[in-house]
């Protein structure tokens, strides 16, 4: 069972920036394809961003997020990355990344092909 953790969501202002990081101290995150989701109260759970397994040779962004989300790995360090700039208030929500082993990122943003969630982590964009 692979658990991952989320951590970096905090308070910040628009147009800030934050990193929220996706760790594992089990097992190697090298051979996962990570997702980022969000997901905010009475609506369903939105896909952010994607990086395939290993090489990262494929990246996935929403439509709403591209040019200010960049999702990268370090997977000598078995940890993931969502650097978050220009944020809007719109950004707001609960973040969570997935893993999904051997994904090549295909289907990056549909929740089902993830084995793997972390518990989320609140991002919240306001003056």
């Amino acid at each position: 069972q692979l658990r991952l953790v989320e951590s970096g969501g905090e308070l910040v202002q628009p147009g800030g920036s934050l990193r929220l990081t996706c760790a594992t101290s089990q097992y190697t995150l090298e051979y996962y394809a990570i997702g980022w989701f969000r997901q905010v109260p009475g609506k369903e759970r939105e896909a952010v961003s994607c990086i395939s397994h290993t090489d990262a040779t494929t990246t996935k962004y929403a439509d709403s997020v591209k040019g200010r989300f960049t999702v990268s790995r370090d997977n000598a360090k078995n940890e993931a990355y969502l650097q978050m700039n220009s944020l809007k208030p719109e950004d707001t929500a609960v973040y969570y990344c997935a893993a999904d082993l051997w994904g090549d990122g295909q289907k990056w943003n549909d929740p089902r092909e993830y084995d793997y969630w972390g518990q989320g982590t609140q991002v919240t964009v306001s003056s």
